[in-house]
């Protein structure tokens, strides 16, 4: 009958509803602002971005993929490169690896709720507080940086320190001449029965370590000599000879040498004065290099060629934290009956872990590696803020390098542009397979 009333046609179509029930036009309309936020905030400066990379640094001359082109032509941009390639490959699986070692032994401490509040709390540093902590921490100073000073404590623990690092002969007066490595050999040699004199300079007497005694002449029939600062304050006396108020030097080794062989040794007491077996008379007398070799002060963390992993080092020390957590979450949905059957069946702890724990792990790990390979690839405060000036170039990366080209005086906003799609386009096939793998768990 209605079709009838209709006029022979049939019944009107019900207006079309989504999945959950929803009127198509109601949908819209709730994610309307939604969709103006998103183009307005990310489709717009994207659009932007790719045509204001066609131009020239002021924006007037259309250049086409020339900036594109300048970009793995250029030095600087071809370094930022280089460096954001050892990021991606190197941090994030630093950082996952760390994340799943802790997250798995931090189970098997009574401690572990403790452990793990630590190694997330970096995670509620800033960058920026981050970036500064480290150029601290990094400093050449061993006074001053912390990484230096355990460096220098565990290399004077296991090497002997120089003594001197200032002293040198007294050339107008001393035979002492330079033989190779730092170290000096007299011309003549040393009898039984005639002290060998071995006079220094080049420090000031108020400077030398310790609570230096006053030096005295060797005397006796056996070979000896003096190491003794031939300057004191005030000047006076004779060069070359032990006058009174001259200060010993206290620790110096003399070897003795024979066709080019050490054939003893000795050491100069808390008056100078050093006494050799009888089997180095007639040798010449030699003070190594390690006497006089500057102290060492550490590594350079900053230099050129460790820059780099330095900052992703601080990187790692920040992140750590969060796979740790994302990563334990995981761990604690894995069926522990399959673990206790494998311990059942034979299999020892390592075992467990490679071939059940990590293989159930797998989506959480792909999920943090995935996550930190995007974030390295924008990575830019730590860079800035950890490597001086002298060696940003060397450190630098492609983040650094479009805030360098456009703002950081180089008011190239083509290249910036340029750099900034480049970036995108690196993103996009990671995100992609993150995207793939998610509607594949969704299938499961």
């Amino acid at each position: 009958m209605s079709a009838v009333a209709n006029g022979g046609a049939g019944p009107a179509p019900a207006p079309r509803k989504g999945v959950t029930g929803t009127k198509v036009w109601v949908a819209v309309l709730f994610l309307l602002p939604a969709l103006v936020l998103l183009g307005a905030l990310v489709v717009y400066p994207i659009g932007y971005s790719v045509w204001r990379s066609l131009y020239d640094a002021g924006g007037d001359g259309f250049v086409g993929l020339d900036n594109y082109v300048d970009v793995f032509t250029d030095d600087a941009t071809l370094t930022a490169v280089r460096n954001t390639a050892i990021w991606v490959a190197v941090a994030p699986a630093v950082v996952t690896v760390l994340g799943l070692i802790f997250a798995v032994l931090t189970e098997r401490v009574r401690w572990g709720t403790a452990f793990k509040l630590i190694v997330f709390m970096p995670m509620a540093i800033s960058m920026l507080a981050a970036g500064i902590i480290f150029r601290l921490v990094y400093q050449a100073d061993p006074d001053q940086g912390v990484a230096n000073a355990i460096v220098t404590s565990v290399h004077d623990t296991f090497a002997d320190s120089s003594v001197y690092p200032k002293a040198r002969p007294n050339a107008q007066v001393s035979d002492l001449k330079p033989s190779g490595g730092g170290a000096f050999t007299t011309t003549g040699t040393v009898r039984a029965g005639t002290p060998a004199l071995l006079p220094l300079v080049g420090i000031a007497p108020n400077k030398v370590p310790g609570s230096p005694e006053d030096a005295r002449a060797a005397t006796g029939d056996g070979v000896t000599g003096t190491v003794w600062l031939d300057f004191k304050l005030g000047g006076g006396g004779e060069k070359g000879q032990v006058d009174a108020g001259e200060k010993a030097l206290e620790g110096v080794k003399v070897e003795a040498v024979k066709d080019g062989e050490v054939v003893a040794s000795a050491t100069s007491g808390a008056d100078g004065i050093f006494t050799l077996p009888d089997s180095a008379d007639g040798a010449q007398l030699r003070l190594p290099g390690a006497n006089f070799a500057a102290p060492y002060n550490g590594v350079d963390w900053l230099g050129p060629t460790l820059v780099t992993p330095a900052i992703i080092g601080a990187y790692v020390w920040m992140w750590a934290g969060f796979a740790m957590v994302l990563i334990a979450a995981g761990l604690a949905g894995v069926d522990r009956n399959l673990l206790e059957a494998a311990r059942v069946d034979g299999a020892n702890e390592w075992q467990v872990f490679r071939r059940i724990t990590v293989p159930m792990l797998a989506p959480v790990l792909v999920v943090v590696l995935i996550t930190l390979m995007i974030n390295v690839m924008k990575i830019f405060d730590l860079v800035y803020i950890i490597a001086p000036q002298p060696t940003q170039d060397e450190a630098n990366v492609l983040a650094l390098q479009l805030f360098l080209s456009s703002f950081g005086g180089g008011g190239n906003y083509g290249m910036g542009s340029a750099i900034g799609i480049i970036l995108l386009l690196l993103v996009i096939p990671v995100m992609i397979v993150n995207i793939r793998r998610l509607r594949k768990e969704r299938e499961r």
